[in-house]
């Protein structure tokens, strides 16, 4: 067994698909090998991934993989063999095309369950490992995803398309070169280091010794390895410095990406940048210089940052220091102009300009989407207690930034400029802030707007969205959500059920619906709306732990505010730890049978006359003597109670359906029974439907 190294050295590969393209290589590439019987049971990949490299390294190869007994069906019998059991022409034609050579008495006979079928059992021979090797290298190119093909043209002329050209192929089993090729050129040794510290070709001596030589030419060729180096060193660096750095994921993997040798330098830009919000100086070095922000221990941006180079500075990185300054002053520059010209122009002016923005072909501009938003956060603002005129205004000016200089540049800036601009207005704070908020929450996870306006302007946006892109019949479908409705349908759950709002979501479909509808070609699509809502509403329940069963047994009694399923989910999770649950539960269920057999048989209240037996009296007194404080509770709220309060019916349930007879000769003792159990029925689903919860 020996270890086997692949490495394809390219020119430069795109850094936001280079983590994924590493691991997507070695992985095909160790799955091909196995699947063709190269590996053993403790072979291993690693994957390495560098700015110009992709490789991987596998141990446990084997130099040729086994053979591998096989059987290859022929003809049937009674087709293949002739009386005297010799091969016929139809067997013989067969067996040559599939290059077997046999007498008819080496092959097996096998009845499949309809006939006699002839089987040859034979060996295929393994190959060497530079033959696997090829198969599986060509496979895994074709497979890698490639965000974006490149097409080059070889030497020979030939056109082939990667990622990005190749330069040079490294295949090694231990030491020894293994005869494969790639994209026109023959696997070798010789590979390139880094492109400023290392000019001579590198030889590799072994598949071992690959990182350690790699490292010698000061290349990291692992990126995980190279990535927790760099956040090391900006760590400490910002130790030094005092200061917390801005550290987003995304951003240390792209600059991991891009650097083949990561060294930290720090520098600095002038104080008078610091008057711009910090959003925007930081989304600048991020984006424009993929530099690393550093705050104050009070949060507070200062006017220093941190970059990534894979230059070794012979003065210190001086040089490095000044010339990034020199840059990243002229970007913030224009931060600076943008911001300032803004500000010119009060956020209120900007509105008209909507009309200039296309919301959707179907559902007119921003400025008509805009007032539509307004009239439902009005609706929704009274309903919840919001300042009406305040969420009206907010939610007029909540897009006006969308015709900034800032937010074009940087439109993921957007709501955030907003609320600056209008603090410069002198707006009012609710408003400034439902601006930045009504965005919220913008992923899964994300805080919800903090105020009743900002709730009502954020529930406002999300449901205009989702009644205008469902009236007009553009619903998600499969994995495809272009207008991440089913984002905003979890945002409207959650501010509904987190913040508690005394708001009905079919009180909030009504409005939305009946202000959208006023639009051309808008249709009524409440129901598909509300269905929409339920399947979130049960994904988002059972991402919290509770089961299938429990979910629906409260969302099929539709309660009238959302922010009362998280109660009675627990109360319902309580329940069913009781000893009487299941029991009770198929009780429910039983009831709820009959009663859909003799639908429109109920009386209005149960006759105690009429009650004759002894099991149906006892009944008919526990639930009397039940139901006082089974109302209470489920007024109060307290759910749990309500289910723990049923507890005593199990008894007196089981003995009726054990001693009496439901249906009844007399049609008024059925009839008194059948409204007996209708009234033990909505008792017992108040907080839930437990039907639901039978096994």
């Amino acid at each position: 067994m020996a270890t086997l190294l692949i490495e394809i050295q390219t020119e430069e590969l795109p850094p936001k698909a280079l983590e994924n393209l590493s691991s997507a290589f070695a992985a095909s590439l160790f799955d091909s090998l196995k699947e063709q019987g190269f590996t053993a049971e403790d072979s291993k990949v690693t994957a390495f991934g560098a700015p110009r490299r992709i490789a991987a390294e596998v141990t446990a190869i084997s130099e040729r993989s086994p053979d591998k007994p096989f059987r290859q069906k022929l003809v049937p019998a009674k087709i293949g063999l002739d009386a005297d059991g010799n091969a016929t022409a139809a067997l013989k034609k067969k067996m040559a095309a599939l290059g077997i050579e046999c007498e008819p008495s080496q092959l097996a006979v096998v009845n499949d369950g309809k006939q006699d079928q002839l089987y040859y059992d034979g060996v295929k021979p393994g190959v060497l490992l530079a033959e696997g090797l090829q198969a599986a290298l060509d496979k895994a190119v074709k497979q890698l995803p490639i965000p974006k093909v490149m097409s080059y043209q070889l030497e020979d002329g030939r056109t082939v398309e990667f990622v990005r050209p190749v330069k040079h192929l490294v295949a090694l089993l231990d030491d020894k070169v293994v005869d494969v090729e790639l994209f026109g050129l023959k696997a070798g040794r010789d590979t390139r280091g880094h492109r400023f510290h290392c000019k001579a070709p590198v030889e590799i001596t072994s598949a071992e010794s690959y990182a350690k030589e790699m490292q010698a030419a000061k290349v990291i060729p692992s990126f995980d390895e190279r990535r927790n180096k760099m956040v090391q060193e900006l760590k400490d660096a910002a130790k030094r410095l005092d200061a917390e750095i801005i550290m987003p994921q995304d951003l240390v993997n792209e600059v991991a990406a891009l650097t083949e040798w990561p060294v930290v330098y720090d520098s600095s830009f002038d104080e008078e940048f610091l008057s711009v919000p910090g959003e925007c100086l930081i989304l600048t070095m991020q984006q424009n210089q993929k530099y690393f922000a550093l705050r104050d221990q009070n949060g507070k941006l200062k006017n220093r940052f941190l970059l990534v180079s894979q230059i070794e500075a012979t003065d210190g990185g001086d040089a490095i220091r000044s010339g990034n300054a020199r840059v990243v002053r002229a970007r913030l520059a224009d931060a600076k102009f943008f911001y300032d010209q803004d500000k010119l122009q009060p956020l209120e002016s900007r509105v008209s300009g909507l009309s200039n923005v296309v919301y959707h072909n179907k559902l007119g501009t921003q400025l008509e989407r805009s007032e539509r938003v307004r009239k439902i956060a009005q609706q929704v603002a009274k309903k919840i207690d919001a300042d009406p005129k305040l969420a009206d205004r907010a939610a007029m000016l909540a897009k006006a930034d969308l015709r900034t200089l800032m937010v074009g540049e940087f439109p993921e800036l957007q709501g955030i400029m907003g609320e600056y601009y209008a603090e410069h207005d002198k707006e009012d704070a609710k408003v400034a802030l439902a601006i930045r908020e009504h965005y919220q929450p913008r992923y899964a996870g994300d805080e919800l707007p903090s105020t009743r306006e900002s709730l009502a302007v954020a529930l406002a946006d999300k449901m205009e969205t989702l009644a205008g892109l469902f009236g007009i019949g553009q619903l998600p479908t499969g994995e495809k959500d272009p207008f991440a409705l089913r984002r905003h349908a979890l945002g409207v759950l959650r501010m509904l059920m987190e913040k508690e709002l005394p708001l009905s979501l079919d009180d909030l479909i009504q409005i939305a619906m009946q202000i959208e509808m006023t639009a051309p070609g808008v249709k009524d699509t409440s129901d598909e709306l509300r269905q929409f809502f339920t399947d979130r509403l049960r994904v988002m329940l059972k991402d919290k732990g509770y089961s299938a069963h429990e979910v629906e047994s409260v969302i099929e009694v539709r309660p009238e505010l959302l922010s009362d399923i998280p109660k009675r989910l627990k109360a319902v999770h309580d329940f069913m730890g009781m000893p009487e649950a299941e029991s009770l539960a198929a009780a429910n269920k039983r009831i709820e049978n009959i009663l859909k057999k003799s639908s429109g048989e109920t009386g209005s209240e149960v006759d105690a006359t009429l009650l004759v037996e002894p099991e149906e009296k006892a009944l008919y007194e526990a639930i009397s003597k039940v139901e006082p404080k089974l109302g209470a509770d489920y007024s109060a709220g307290h759910y749990d109670a309500v289910l723990k309060e049923l507890a005593p019916l199990k008894a007196p349930v089981d003995a009726f359906f054990d001693k009496v007879m439901v249906n009844a000769e007399d049609p008024k003792l059925k009839r008194n029974r059948l409204t007996l159990l209708n009234e033990l029925h909505k008792a017992m689903n108040k907080v839930a439907k437990l039907s639901c919860l039978a096994s």
